[in-house]
This record gives structure tokens, C-alpha cells and sequence, in this order.
């Protein structure tokens, strides 16, 4: 029986039930059967319908129901497979063969100057491959729907404070960007930038304390992200970030989603800082 005869069959039954029920009361039962007698029967005739084959239909709807969330889940289960692979494909698995490429032509470099050469572009293709990972399971986390933010019921200001307390360092949360005012990608590229600027203090910044603020741009639409922290700071030029493979994702993941990316030191405070200020203004919660 399919969904639509069950729900058909739920709202005729009750309605033929007491159809037949007056007919032949009135018709054969009156001799037998007093008026006020047959009122008083008729609720009881539906409830006993009710509980016996309306019971027995509303089993069967949710049983379909059940079927049907199962198939759901199971086609949302086979996307996801499929986005995972075409993210390995795109991403991984051509920097990796990529990888292979280079770590082969460094058998037959005797230049020393492009030997250093390639093994920076090695370990460049290497963070670059780290990135991948981390987009990919960073989009199976956040599919790119509103649905899933709701469904997974944690704010943008919750997964900072859980990015805050991977690292040793005690790192202070002062957040006050909507949620509203990010699309699911940016949110993903965002947290993905904060976790690499909080990684490097607990690597590289020798610190004691950080900051991570977020919070609306002044008199403008958009918002300022800041990750802050009191170690030994930058060397070398700012503008030249070399070898700095977490900084210059960062910068490249900037340019990307269109953000300004800005590194400097601050009455002797060390600041990453990523700022959009060009967000839709309907997007601006009111």
C-alpha cells in the first residue's frame, strides 16, 4: 500500500464508519435502539475503528516515514562520499602526485640554489596538501547550506572557543560577529585561518597569553577578525613571509574569499588580523 492510499484511507474510514453506522440505525436499529442510546454509540464505534485499523494504518506511515528518512540519509551519505572524492582528486591526490614529481627531479639536482629551491616548493605542496585535508573535512562538516549550521546547533562563537582550547597557551575569546553576517564558506575559511594563526602561537610565538576578537567593523558593513598574543613576535620583513607555510595559506586563503590580510606588531603584541568590509548589507543582522 503506498503513502498516498494510507492517507487516504485514514480520513475515509471514520467518515464511512459513521456513515454506515446512521444508515443502519435508522434504518433497522430505532426498534431496538434508542436515540439517545445511538448517540452515545457512535463515538464509541469510531474510537474502536480508531484503535483497531486506523491504528494499524498509522503504523504503516511511519513505517514508510522511517524507510523514507533511511533513503535520505543514505543519498546525503553517498553526496558526501562523492564531494570527499572529488575534493581528494581535485586537491590531494594531484599535489601529491605533484610531490612525487619533485622529490624525483631532487636525485638528479646538483645546484645547490635549486635543490633549496625545490625543497621549498615541497614543503610548500606539502601545506599545501594539509590545507586540502582540512578543507575537505571541513566541508563535510559544514555542507554548504545554512541547514547544516542549524543542525549541528553551534554558533560560529562556539567553534572559536573550541579552537582557543586545542592549544596549551591560554588564549581569551572576545567574540561578537553574527553568524548571520557569514556564508557557510566563509565560515569554514575563517575558523581554518584562526586555527592556523592559533597553531603558530603555540608553536613559534614563545607566548604566555593571546587573544582572539571578532567583532563588526566601525561605521561600516562587514567585520574584523584579530588573533593577538604577547611572544616573541615576527622577524624579518613582514611583507616577505618566506618560508612561513601556515602564514602564506593564510594570506593565499585571504585573496581567495577577497579579505584583507594584515600581519604587524603592536605595543610589543604580535597581530594577525583578517578583515572583510564589503559583506552584503542585507546580511547585516538588524
Amino acid at each position: 500500500m503506498t503513502y498516498k492510499q494510507i492517507k487516504w484511507m485514514i480520513l475515509f474510514i471514520p467518515t464511512i464508519t459513521v456513515g454506515i453506522w446512521e444508515y443502519v440505525r435508522h434504518q433497522f436499529l430505532l426498534p431496538y435502539i434508542s436515540m439517545d442510546l445511538g448517540n452515545w454509540l457512535t463515538p464509541v464505534l469510531v474510537y474502536l475503528v480508531s484503535v483497531t485499523l486506523l491504528n494499524r494504518l498509522f503504523h504503516m506511515l511511519e513505517r514508510i516515514q522511517q524507510e523514507l528518512q533511511t533513503e535520505r540519509t543514505a543519498n546525503a551519505a553517498l553526496e558526501a562520499r562523492e564531494h570527499l572524492a572529488k575534493e581528494l582528486h581535485d586537491g590531494i591526490a594531484q599535489s601529491v602526485f605533484l610531490l612525487s614529481v619533485k622529490v624525483d627531479r631532487l636525485e638528479f639536482t646538483s645546484d645547490q640554489a635549486k635543490y633549496d629551491k625545490d625543497i621549498f616548493q615541497i614543503r610548500k605542496t606539502v601545506h599545501e596538501v594539509n590545507r586540502y585535508v582540512r578543507q575537505a573535512i571541513a566541508n563535510l562538516r559544514y555542507a554548504a547550506t545554512e541547514e547544516t549550521m542549524v543542525l549541528q546547533k553551534e554558533t560560529l562563537s562556539e567553534k572559536v572557543k573550541q579552537i582557543a582550547e586545542e592549544v596549551l597557551v591560554p588564549i581569551e575569546v572576545e567574540w561578537s560577529i553574527p553568524d548571520e553576517l557569514l556564508t557557510p564558506k566563509e565560515k569554514v575559511e575563517l575558523l581554518a585561518s584562526i586555527r592556523e594563526a592559533v597553531v603558530n602561537i603555540q608553536k613559534h610565538a614563545q607566548a604566555t597569553k593571546g587573544w582572539i576578537k571578532g567583532e563588526l567593523a566601525v561605521n561600516r558593513v562587514g567585520w574584523n577578525a584579530q588573533i593577538i598574543d604577547n611572544g616573541i613576535g615576527f622577524k624579518g620583513d613582514l611583507n616577505q613571509l618566506g618560508d612561513s607555510y601556515g602564514l602564506l595559506i593564510m594570506q593565499e586563503r585571504a585573496k581567495e574569499m577577497n579579505w584583507e590580510f594584515r600581519i604587524f606588531s603592536e605595543n610589543g603584541y604580535s597581530v594577525v588580523e583578517l578583515r572583510h568590509l564589503e559583506a552584503n548589507m542585507d546580511r547585516q543582522p538588524g
